[in-house]
C-alpha cells in the first residue's frame, strides 16, 4: 500500500481518481504498481479531446479552464493566438483552421476525434457551425443558427422581447434614413442608435442631443460606417442605471447564471472616447444585489423557455446585457456566446469542471449538474495597441509576460498576439487581458494593475489601457 501511495505521488495522479486508485490498492495489495498502471491506461483511454473555436482572450480563458479538467486530455484551439500556443501542456493551436471556415472546423473536429466543440465568437454561430457539427454527430457548446438569431439581428431580438413580454426599452426599427430622422425629431426622450447586425461590439452609438442622434443615424444608415450591419437600425430609448452583464449556462431548457460582471466599453478613463469591444471588467458586481440577481435569472430563464417555444432550443452561454433601472432589470441586448472580457473575470471564479458543465448542456442535463463558484473577486485590464479602436500598428514585441504571469493570483490572457521569431508580438487591437483574482475586489484590481505595469509593448507608443477599471464599484 505504501509503494502504491508513493507511485501516486510521483506520477501526480489527479484527485478525481483517488477513490478509484484507493479501491485498487485495497483489492490488489500484492501488486499495486501493475494495478495502478492498468488503471491509468484505462483512464487515459477514457479522456477526451476538446476543440475551442476562436483566437481571443475569451478563448484562452476557456481553454485554460477546460485544461484543468481531469477528463480532458487535449484542448485544440482553432486558430488560437500567441498565448494558446504555449500556455499549458494540454493546449495547442490549429493555426491553419480559421474560425470562419466552418467546413474546415468540422473536418478538423472529425480528424482529431473531438468529443465536444466550444465556440467562442459569434460569427461562426450565426453562420451555422452548431448545425454543421450536429450533422456529423459532434456535440457543440453553442446555439444553432436559428437560436443565434438573438444576436445576429437586434431588430429580430427586439421583436422577440415584445412577443414574450420581456422587459426592455421602447424601440423602433428603421431601414430608411428619412423615416428614422423623422422619428427622432418627433420624440421627447433621449435614445441610443444601434446597428441591427453584427458590428464587433462597436455598433452602438450614444448621442446626447438630437443633432448628434441624427448624425449617428447618418453614420449608420447613409455613410455605412459599420457596413451591412447598419442596413437595419434600431432607435431605442436610453435607459439609466448601472449596467451589468449576466452570463448563463443553458441546455435548451434550464439556465444557470454565473456571477454578474461589469464591462468598460469606452476606450478612455471616465467612460470617455469611442466604444470598443471592451477595455476591462470585474466580477462580482456590488450593484447586482441578491434580489436583482434573482430577477435577472428569472428573465434569462423566461428567455430560454420562450426560445424553446419557438423551436429555437438554446444550448451554450446566453449573455444578457442588463440595465438595472429604478423599475428593475431591463434587457439591453443578448449575445449568443461568452463575453470578452467578461469571460476573463468569470471563469477564474468557477470551481467546477467546465468540460462537465459544457457536456451537460449539450446533453440537456444541466439541472442535475453541480456548479460551484469561488467567493473571491476578479478584475481584468485590457492592454490595447495605441490607436485602438481606430488605426493601430502591429508587430511590437511584448516584454515582461513571464514576470507578470508569475505574480500570485494573476493570469495574462492573450488576445491579439502571435509568435514571430521566437517572440510574442502584438497582432491586434486588444492585445492582452490581464486578470487578477483576490479575496475582494480591491485586492483583485491591485493584482491586475501590478501585472499590467510589469508588461511593456516595445514600441514608441507603448500600450494603451484604462486606469480606472472597477472604480465605479468603489464610488
Amino acid at each position: 500500500m505504501a509503494d502504491g501511495a508513493a507511485y501516486l505521488e510521483a506520477h501526480k495522479v489527479p484527485d478525481a481518481i483517488t477513490a478509484a486508485v484507493t479501491n485498487v490498492l485495497k483489492t490488489r495489495p500484492a501488486d499495486p504498481i501493475t494495478a495502478i498502471g492498468e488503471l491509468l491506461i484505462k483512464r487515459q483511454k477514457s479522456m477526451v479531446t476538446v476543440m475551442v473555436v476562436g483566437s481571443g482572450g475569451r478563448e484562452m480563458a476557456q481553454s485554460l479552464k477546460l485544461a484543468q479538467s481531469d477528463v480532458v486530455d487535449k484542448v485544440l484551439v482553432a486558430p488560437g493566438n500567441g498565448g494558446t500556443s504555449s500556455c499549458h501542456p494540454k493546449i495547442s493551436n490549429l493555426a491553419d483552421v480559421k474560425d470562419s471556415d466552418i467546413p474546415g472546423l468540422v473536418a478538423a473536429a472529425k480528424q482529431h476525434g473531438v468529443a465536444l466543440v466550444a465556440i467562442g465568437p459569434e460569427g461562426p454561430l450565426v453562420a451555422g457551425i452548431a448545425d454543421a457539427l450536429a450533422a456529423e454527430n459532434i456535440p457543440c457548446f453553442g446555439p444553432t443558427k436559428m437560436a443565434a438569431e438573438l444576436e445576429n439581428s437586434k431588430a429580430w431580438m427586439k421583436e422577440f422581447f415584445t412577443r414574450h413580454g420581456l422587459p426592455t426599452a421602447r424601440h423602433v426599427t428603421f431601414t430608411e434614413f428619412a423615416a428614422a430622422k423623422a422619428h427622432v425629431e418627433s420624440i421627447d426622450y433621449p435614445v441610443v442608435v444601434k446597428c441591427s447586425g453584427l458590428a464587433g461590439g462597436k455598433g452602438v452609438l450614444m448621442p446626447t442631443t438630437k443633432e448628434e442622434t441624427i448624425d449617428a443615424l447618418k453614420q449608420v444608415m447613409v455613410d455605412k460606417v459599420f457596413g451591412s450591419a447598419g442596413d437595419q437600425c434600431v432607435v431605442e430609448e436610453c435607459l439609466y442605471g448601472p449596467e451589468c452583464s449576466v452570463l448563463a449556462f443553458c441546455d435548451g431548457t434550464t439556465a444557470v447564471c454565473m456571477p454578474g460582471a461589469q464591462d468598460h466599453k469606452r476606450a478612455l478613463d471616465g467612460d470617455q472616447g469611442l466604444n470598443t469591444g471592451g477595455m476591462g471588467a470585474y466580477a462580482r458586481c456590488p450593484c447586482l444585489t441578491k434580489e436583482l440577481e434573482e430577477e435577472a435569472a428569472a428573465i434569462i430563464q423566461r428567455t430560454v423557455t420562450a426560445l424553446a417555444s419557438e423551436g429555437r432550443k438554446y444550448v451554450g452561454v446566453l449573455f444578457a446585457g442588463l440595465m438595472l433601472t429604478k423599475d428593475g432589470p431591463k434587457l439591453l441586448e443578448y449575445n449568443c456566446r461568452m463575453g470578452d472580457p467578461e469571460t476573463q473575470v468569470v471563469l477564474p471564479l468557477l470551481d467546477s469542471d467546465l468540460y462537465l458543465i459544457m457536456k451537460a448542456c449539450t446533453e440537456g442535463d444541466l439541472a442535475s449538474t453541480e456548479i460551484k463558484w469561488s467567493s473571491q473577486s476578479a478584475a481584468t485590464v485590457v492592454m490595447a495597441a495605441a490607436g485602438y479602436p481606430g488605426t493601430y500598428a502591429k508587430g511590437a514585441p511584448i516584454l515582461g509576460l513571464e514576470v507578470a504571469g508569475a505574480m500570485e493570483g494573476v493570469t495574462v490572457y492573450h488576445a491579439g498576439t502571435k509568435v514571430a521569431g521566437g517572440d510574442i508580438v502584438c497582432n491586434g487591437g486588444r492585445v492582452l487581458a490581464v486578470t487578477g483574482v483576490g479575496a475582494n475586489l480591491k485586492d483583485a484590481v491591485g493584482k491586475a494593475y501590478a501585472a499590467v505595469h510589469a508588461i511593456k509593448f516595445d514600441c514608441k507608443e507603448g500600450a494603451m489601457f484604462r486606469t480606472d477599471i472597477a472604480a465605479k464599484a468603489f464610488a
